[in-house]
């Protein structure tokens, strides 16, 4: 037993190391940094110096750390420098940011001096912030010390960082001793052979001494220290016998009330003439039951733009208002930032809720019941996603997994323990009352203004309308968008891990999964039919061996149909697309049909027997864990159900208004194959769904129009256009001064592109320019491509030609996947390249000087042989018109448009945008794109002009900003 006098004679060494490279064996140390901690995390000694390596330091890693030759090259051995450092190590605890890292270079650096490893206890920063701040974006040192407000300077300096490491150590010490004695002893009883385990045992017993349950800071129910209360505790915001705070005001007045909140909180507030014409607009669409087609750019003021009109018609009228968004970030964007303002603006109270999807919502029962199996069978990424949630309940409010950053495996963990209808206990259920979800649910129920998403508007639909508030009055956002999610949401997607994840969830194997579970814990039981589910569950266990062979077997054959030596079109960067058309199936596809076959009648006799045992047991089983596990079950198996049906449905692709495609990763093996089934055209459904049975529908979004008319967004939305009194059209007017802060260049000797690979004249050239433009901008430049093949064949002579300037490259898929990561990047170094495609060409938002260039490499066409872009294009050649102007060209303008947004962010911003696409001025379709842009200048030059027009340009914005 460890007692208080040994916590108190602790001694922490916080370590960083820079190197020259990664691996341990082969790269040397160029920079030791070393905070000495006492148990108190008082700083007692400290320890830099850089290290003489046996080798040059490279070009990568002089532009990451800084740190050159010539720094090094009066520095101390690194045996010189360990006769100082290990005496300072000895009886303390290594900490690091990643300390096998660092811990990995010290023992290297020891066993090379002669010296014995250093064998102590060691603990990571990174471990310990995923557990303990389980809600924060990033856990890269340099973003989380921004986090914390920790001041770090230089990033990438062993001595910075290790002061940064050691006040991050400390916040993560005072955050674990804050936490409720119940959630420590939960995560001690989690983690315990390991370091972290250690320090956990050892806060714990000190914790144990000094504390009891603190009911005023927890709601302690079933073992769980919670933030959120009841949910039947929450109200309305008004008082049902308060009087309407709108009844009497004119929607004049209240736009005077509006005014005159905005001034007393912001003095030097202005109005916005665009925003204004929006609120009234918004507010005649609903006091008029008519739709509202309304294109709003940067600047305007969008989403006040609609919120502010949607309060007033909705608590004057008493009439619920659905607001949807295409993107999370846009609906947190909402409830953070525009709600939080309005409540200090307005002078009365009123309700908003955000309402997800169920998936987003945690299942307190189904996690209640997964920490009780933990201990069975749980791998170390269980326990600390485990920990990491047990610490989130002690926090949250809303139980949204958006709030969760996950570690490598989370994902899956959350899938276990997320609310699905299926197994929902509803007012059974020992946790109903405190139901992330039901809250949610009760709270839209309460609303005056409900956010989501457009899924959860076509789930919604898809459910028989039975999620949502009931509404007639409905604003969509990020507009653009909505077709292709109802596309989505009204067909199906398959994928190969679809069945595995769920077979694995019901039995791994004959030990683990539900199944095994089950029959373990129904051996207690005293009723009759335990011999008999026993012997029905030893029956069925096996049988999802052999439906994952088969499962196996057909996504084999699958992909092999898909490969590009079968027929499989080549897509972006290993990907294959395989079109089926319904009466016309290629031969192979009988062996498929067979397997699908097997498939089906296996999965069918399995989901009967499985169906009408865990309705017997629910009969005559009382106990509430067991209740909890058979109901788990009882969604499962309508899971099971839903994937033998979604197959069957796709392998008999035989109906003709569906579009039916195979896509895969041919390196990936099955493991990547994706089963769509979509329909061609849902304009129908859209119309249906929204404009013939809603009053009011207001979509609105920056790119809405095309050549300054709504005709194709109309025609996506099943939408006549004509009578106002059905449907109006509104185009506000750009609040920036467009002419003068943005500047188009048009290289006029480019080489044209044909297809989707470039020829290696356009690519020389383009990289010549692209380089010369980032060293006239010191960086600060985004680059959009619309083939991940050419931004890697640009990402590195591109990144070798910038070195000397000290320009950083940053690729999409490259350096990360993740977009915020890197956009987190490019705006902490401001001589930065950022090379994106897809995801960067809409919702990135990179506003004032972190971005002046952007460049657009080719024009955003969607790749003509996409079988969803082919089966379009046919049923516009049947009824007389031409696919590529009246859909490719203007979906290309919409996507071009919401790429040019990115330069442009507020009033103050001034920017270039070069265009080396030749086609908008060489072909007749040209004008639709640069017609459709806020009026920008343009202009079109030889591309060696390029920099010295720039100059120009970026000079005049300085001396104009110098007499402003």
């Amino acid at each position: 037993m460890i007692g208080e006098e040994d916590r108190l004679s602790m001694n922490y060494a916080v370590l960083d190391v820079e190197t020259t490279g990664t691996n341990a064996s082969e790269d040397d140390l160029i920079q030791i940094g070393l905070v000495l901690m006492d148990e108190e995390f008082n700083v007692v000694q400290t320890l830099s110096s850089f290290v003489r390596p046996s080798r040059g330091i490279p070009a990568f890693i002089t532009q990451l750390t800084g740190i050159d030759d010539e720094m090094v090259r009066d520095a101390p051995e690194p045996d010189e420098l360990l006769l100082e450092l290990i005496p300072l190590l000895d009886d303390a605890v290594l900490v690091g940011h990643n300390v096998g890292f660092d811990a990995g270079f010290l023992n290297m650096a020891l066993d090379r001096a002669g010296y014995s490893p250093f064998a102590g206890r060691r603990l990571d920063t990174v471990e310990l912030l995923r557990m303990l701040f389980p809600s924060l974006p990033s856990y890269q040192l340099g973003a989380v010390s921004e986090q914390f407000g920790i001041r770090h300077d230089q990033h990438h300096r062993a001595d910075s960082d290790a002061m940064a490491t050691a006040i991050l150590f400390s916040e993560c010490l005072k955050k674990l001793r804050s936490l409720p004695l119940l959630t420590v002893e939960h995560l001690a009883s989690f983690i315990r052979d390991s370091d972290l385990g250690w320090l956990l045992a050892l806060e714990l017993e000190a914790k144990q001494l000094l504390s009891a349950l603190d009911t005023d800071s927890h709601k302690y129910y079933r073992g769980v220290a919670m933030s959120a209360g009841d949910w039947t505790e929450e109200e309305s915001a008004r008082e049902e016998e308060q009087a309407n705070p709108l009844a009497d005001a004119s929607f004049e007045d209240y736009l005077e009330m509006v005014k005159t909140g905005f001034e007393t909180l912001f003095p030097d507030y202005e109005e916005r003439e665009a925003q204004t014409t929006m609120f009234r607009e918004v507010n005649d669409a609903f006091e008029n039951s008519r739709h509202l087609l309304i294109e709003a750019g940067t600047g305007t003021g969008k989403s006040l733009g609609y919120l502010i009109p949607s309060l007033y018609f909705g608590i004057k009228n008493e009439r619920k208002i659905v607001i949807s968004t295409h993107t999370i970030n846009l609906q947190e964007q909402l409830r953070q930032r525009d709600l939080p303002l309005l409540r200090d603006v307005l002078p009365f109270k009123f309700r908003a809720s955000v309402f997800k999807g169920r998936g987003n919502y945690m299942c307190l029962r189904k996690f209640e019941t997964r920490l009780q199996t933990l201990e069975l069978a749980a791998g170390s990424e269980e326990r600390q996603t485990a920990s990491q949630m047990l610490v989130w309940l002690g926090e949250t409010e809303t139980g949204d997994q958006e709030e969760l950053n996950f570690g490598n495996r989370g994902a899956e963990f959350w899938n276990t323990v997320s609310s699905d209808a299926d197994s929902c206990l509803n007012r059974a259920c020992p946790w109903f009352k405190r139901c992330f979800y039901h809250r949610a649910k009760q709270e839209s129920n309460l609303a005056d203004i409900v956010i989501t998403n457009h899924s959860l508007l076509f789930t919604d639909i898809r459910a028989d309308h039975r999620l949502l508030p009931s509404y007639e009055y409905l604003v969509i956002d990020e507009g653009h968008q909505l077709e292709e999610v109802a596309g989505k949401h009204l067909g199906q997607q398959l994928g190969f891990y679809g069945f595995l994840n769920l077979a694995n969830r019901l039995a791994k194997d004959s030990r683990n999964g539900l199944l095994p579970q089950l029959r373990m814990q129904i051996q207690g039981e005293d009723a009759d039919e335990v011999a008999k589910w026993t012997e029905q569950l030893d029956e069925v266990i096996p049988r999802f061996g052999s439906l994952k062979d088969t499962w196996e077997k057909l996504f084999e054959l699958l992909q092999a149909l898909a490969s590009p030596s079968a027929g499989g079109g080549a897509a972006e960067a290993g990907q294959t697309i395989l079109r089926l058309k319904p009466g016309a199936l290629p031969k192979a596809w009988e062996a498929i049909e067979f397997e699908e076959s097997l498939f089906f009648k296996e999965m069918n006799q399995v989901v009967k027997v499985l169906d009408k045992m865990s309705s017997d047991m629910k009969d005559k089983l009382d106990d509430l864990s067991l209740q909890g596990m058979i109901t788990d079950l009882a969604g499962a198996v309508k899971d099971a159900g839903r994937i033998r049906d979604e197959l069957k449905v796709f392998v008999r692709a035989d109906k003709p208004e569906m579009v039916y495609w195979i896509e895969s990763y041919q390196s990936a093996r099955t493991k990547s194959v994706q089963l769509h089934t979509v329909p061609a055209d849902v304009s129908a459904q859209i119309r249906e769904h929204f404009f013939d049975s809603k009053k009011s529908v207001v979509i609105t979004s920056a790119t809405l129009t095309v050549q300054k008319t709504f005709q194709y967004a109309a025609e996506q939305f099943g939408l006549k256009l004509g009578d106002e009194r059905q449907a109006r059209t509104v185009q506000l007017p750009s609040p920036f001064q467009h002419r003068s802060q943005a500047l188009v260049m048009i290289p006029r000797d480019f080489p044209k592109v044909k297809g989707a690979a470039a020829d290696p004249a356009y690519m020389d050239k383009l990289l010549g320019s692209l380089a010369a433009a980032a060293v006239e901008t010191g960086g600060r430049m985004l680059v959009l491509f619309t083939s991940y093949r050419m931004l890697k064949e640009v990402y590195e002579p591109l990144k070798e030609a910038l070195a000397g300037a000290g320009i950083q490259v940053l690729g999409q898929g490259v350096d990360s996947s993740n977009r915020s990561k890197l956009t987190r990047l490019f705006r902490q170094q401001p001589a930065s390249v950022l090379l994106g495609t897809s995801s960067f060409w809409e919702g990135v938002d990179i506003p004032g000087d972190a971005l002046v260039c952007l460049a657009i490499v080719r024009l955003p066409f969607q790749p003509p042989n996409h079988p969803l872009q082919e089966a379009k294009a046919e049923l516009l050649q049947e009824a007389g018109h031409n696919p590529f102007m009246k859909l490719s060209v203007p979906q290309a303008v919409i996507r071009f448009k919401q790429g040019f947004g990115r330069l442009i962010r507020t009033s103050r911003d001034k920017g270039i945008v070069l265009l080396y696409d030749t086609r908008v001025i060489d072909t007749f379709y040209g004008k639709h794109f640069l017609y459709s842009l806020p009026g920008p200048k343009i202009e079109t030059m030889h591309a060696e002009q390029f920099t010295s027009r720039m100059r120009e340009w970026l000079q005049d914005e300085a001396k104009g900003a110098e007499q402003r």
